[in-house]
């Protein structure tokens, strides 16, 4: 196996500076992607260096094992996670998920990645306490990996191409496990979206910051879903009215209130869907009348297109009602996409 990158000798400090100088980190420290190391990223994958893992929708640029593979052991990944990584990044070159557009737009969005299959507990991820904010080495090392993709092969840097106004802690690393065998009866995330048992998927959505809510006064799931649709109708009056994905994090406390009435992840879905709604002129009372006008004001608009477009996620720590609404970037500009990790279950 050969590869293209060429070796100098240096000390630990002058590597961190020649990364830094050029704009290769994320202000993070970063591992030296010595030939040995990338190498045995490939091998692990059994990937040649030249195979091409996705081509950017927009740019037309071919992302390459190897390259892909230099940016994973900057990120701090081990050979075991490249699979993951490769997969991650097949999900963005996906037209659907209009890479490009999510990560250039002013919006501020960040790529949040969630992990199902057997790979979580092969990797050592955690989906419990702390899960949206790296709970664990693999979750950051993968979620960071991506990151650098996008800055180094892509251009996608604060200021360039990345024209965040604002941003949020995720465009660092965002990257989640399901928490599959604590969500039962309910499916997994990956099954839901077509991924055949037994196998390990990556599911990529560009996602705006996570929206915490609480509601641990009641057993009763329509209740608990109410507190989601307001939080859902909120972000449609002071942000974006547009539909599309939205995902759902249960923690384990309210799933319960769940799994003791007989809810599904469909149900769950159901429910949101037909009343997370809002009408234009709901967004006189928030400043935005200016928006508003006698032609429109009746018009109705939903979070969802349909039920499906909810992503429903088992994870979180085991105490508190807690669960948290991540919207979508921008509407349906841009869809989830769910790859098989080291398996094509859609060719």
């Amino acid at each position: 196996m050969r590869l293209s990158a060429r070796t100098f000798a240096v000390d630990a400090d002058d590597v961190q500076a020649f990364y830094r100088d050029r704009g290769w980190t994320d202000g993070l420290p970063v591992v030296a992607p010595t030939p040995e190391r990338v190498h045995a990223m490939l091998e692990w994958a059994g990937a040649p260096p030249d195979l091409v893992i996705g081509v950017e929708s927009v740019k037309q640029r071919p992302l390459t094992a190897e390259k892909v593979a230099v940016n994973a052991v900057l990120a701090g990944c081990l050979p075991p996670d490249f699979p993951v990584v490769a997969a991650a990044v097949d999900a963005l070159c996906r037209p659907e998920l209009l890479v490009h557009g999510a990560t250039a737009s002013t919006g501020g969005c960040a790529i949040l990645l969630v992990v199902n299959g057997p790979v979580r507990h092969e990797l050592g991820m955690s989906s419990a306490h702390s899960v949206l904010a790296g709970p664990d080495r693999a979750s950051v090392c993968i979620g960071r990996a991506v990151r650098l993709v996008l800055r180094n092969l892509l251009e996608v840097r604060p200021g360039e191409l990345d024209r965040s106004t604002l941003g949020h802690p995720g465009k660092l690393s965002w990257c989640l496990a399901e928490d599959e065998e604590g969500a039962v009866p309910w499916r997994s995330l990956g099954a839901e979206r077509g991924v055949p048992a037994g196998t390990s998927s990556v599911t990529a959505f560009a996602a705006s910051g996570p929206r915490q809510v609480m509601n641990e006064w009641t057993t009763d799931p329509t209740e608990v879903l109410d507190t989601v649709v307001a939080e859902i109708r909120a972000v449609m009056l002071h942000y974006s009215i547009w539909p599309g994905n939205y995902a759902l994090v249960v923690p384990p406390q309210l799933r319960s209130v769940f799994h003791d009435a007989g809810w599904s992840k469909a149900d769950v879905r159901a429910y949101v869907h037909e009343r997370a709604v809002v009408r234009r002129g709901d967004w006189e009372r928030v400043g935005k009348q200016a928006v508003v006008n006698d032609a429109n004001r009746n018009v109705e608009y939903r979070a969802l297109p349909t039920p499906e477009h909810l992503l429903v996620v088992a994870a979180g720590g085991d105490a508190g009602g807690f669960a948290a609404v991540i919207p979508p970037w921008l509407g349906p500009k841009s869809a989830a996409v769910t790859v098989g990790v080291g398996a094509c279950f859609d060719c």
